[in-house]
């Protein structure tokens, strides 16, 4: 594989930080990697930058602002970007395969579990809580970017018009980041100060940085640019990403439920900017009321398992593929067909994200401090707010409500609640996990552990 030449090799690298060192260290930060983007970067800069000093703070901030622009979970990439660089391609597989592994196997036996006894009282009722929990969590990501992003009238209007356009008027998502883009590498172009915001999640909030790394400030050898090293990674890693989608189309036609999630999901690898909460928006819509694979719902179920496993919270996406193939299995058992579901979304989801950080990498380093590219970020940012706040509003149209209501009128349709369908208990998990949020600041998985708990004491006791 380009890239990975002497990867089996005795290599003594620079840093002096071995395989074996390095296995521990990923499998460390796999097993910690909860908490979403936020608390996966903070997890993997106390370990790498604080602890283990492999690099500096800015190197890992320079990394961390590679990943904010491409699509696809910047936590993995970013896991993918600093294993590259410590041990080659090799290492970058390492890193970010690693990273992914907890969450695989998690979401799968989740699945499984849910499959199979998702409707039968206890399990369900444990969902029912949790999906509350998660509508708190959806809400809280809406104030958190929000803070971040929209610091001034045009980022607001921004935000503003990508709600607008995807909740009313139903907008792809793919159109709304490519507008957001456009308006902020114009605006960045010409110089306009409300675009000049930065992007990235932030730093750890210490203003000195390390220095003494065991990286350095040198300049591997495999990072630098090569168009011939560019060529065979592209053919390489485009082949394994693409044949098997090409096969399933030429095997099972376009209109097999395989080929279908290997389509869709090659998509959404490619304009899943803005993290995984921008891009479930989009997902949910297109799973739920397109293809039908899954019900509101159950959406909200599989978004709760992402959300209390390990791994980026876009391996929800294995649990939609899963639902999908298990529910449309033809000749196949269904749970086999569920597996190979489940696990075809996650490779059409993951393997472009090696593509991108083993290709761009290299290139990508030149464009560091380019206002017109840090402008169309902070830009997308600042829709993502617009499609976050979409997504917390049907997510909460789904959980509170037991019935809705299509409305179309101009050319537009949208969903609405039949309130007087609430259903309190929803309604008091959801506000009694807002509370424990925003005003105790109580952590994500305390919140989700004790939803759920509320969830099967209801069913105990004969509510639920």
């Amino acid at each position: 594989m380009p890239g990975a030449e002497q990867a089996n090799s005795p290599v003594k690298f620079s840093h002096g930080v071995s395989w074996g060192e390095a296995f521990r260290v990923w499998l460390r930060v796999a097993a910690l990697s909860f908490g979403g983007p936020a608390g996966q970067i903070a997890v993997m800069h106390r370990i790498l930058v604080e602890e283990k000093r492999w690099i500096s703070e800015s190197r890992f901030l320079h990394a961390l602002n590679y990943c904010m622009l491409l699509p696809g979970p910047e936590a993995q990439q970013l896991a993918t970007y600093v294993g590259w660089l410590m041990h080659r391609t090799a290492g970058g597989l390492l890193a970010g395969g690693l990273f992914i592994l907890p969450g695989v196997v998690s979401i799968m036996a989740l699945s499984y579990i849910y499959a199979g006894y998702g409707e039968i009282g206890f399990v369900a009722a444990l969902f029912f809580g949790l999906k509350a929990a998660v509508l708190a969590i959806v809400i809280e990501a809406v104030v958190r970017v929000g803070k971040r992003a929209l610091k001034n009238n045009v980022m607001r209007a921004l935000a503003g018009a990508a709600f607008v356009g995807i909740f009313f008027f139903a907008v792809p998502f793919p159109l709304i980041v490519l507008g957001a883009a456009l308006i902020g590498f114009i605006g960045g172009r010409a110089g306009w100060q409300s675009f000049r915001i930065g992007g990235g999640h932030g730093g750890s909030g210490k203003e000195t940085a390390l220095v003494d790394s065991l990286l350095g400030d040198d300049v591997p050898e495999h990072v630098k640019p090569s168009a011939r090293r560019a060529l065979g990674v592209a053919a390489v890693w485009l082949t394994l990403w693409l044949a098997p989608v090409i096969a399933l189309l030429l095997m099972l036609g376009s209109d097999n439920v395989f080929s279908h999630i290997a389509v869709f999901f090659s998509k959404m690898a490619m304009v899943t900017f803005g993290g995984a909460y921008a891009v479930l928006a989009y997902v949910a819509q297109q799973a739920v009321e397109n293809y039908h694979w899954l019900r509101p719902s159950e959406m909200l179920d599989g978004l709760g398992m992402a959300e209390t496993t390990p791994g980026p919270l876009i391996m929800v996406l294995q649990f939609v593929g899963f639902m999908a193939t298990f529910r449309e299995a033809g000749t196949l058992p269904p749970m086999l067909a569920a597996t190979l579901g489940g696990l075809l979304a996650t490779w059409v989801t993951f393997a472009p994200c090696f593509l991108w950080i083993f290709l761009g990498a290299p290139f990508i380093e030149k464009l560091r401090g380019n206002q017109a590219l840090s402008a169309a970020l902070s830009a997308i940012t600042a829709a993502v707010v617009g499609v976050i706040l979409n997504l917390a509003i049907w997510f909460a149209i789904h959980t509170v409500f037991r019935e809705t209501r299509p409305i179309r009128a101009n050319g537009f349709s949208f969903d609405t609640p039949v309130f007087a369908s609430v259903d309190p208990w929803a309604l008091a998990l959801a506000v009694a996990a807002a509370v424990a949020i925003f005003r105790f600041k109580v952590g994500m998985l305390p919140v989700l552990a004790v939803s759920a708990l509320c969830g099967a004491v209801l069913y105990l006791l004969g509510i639920r």
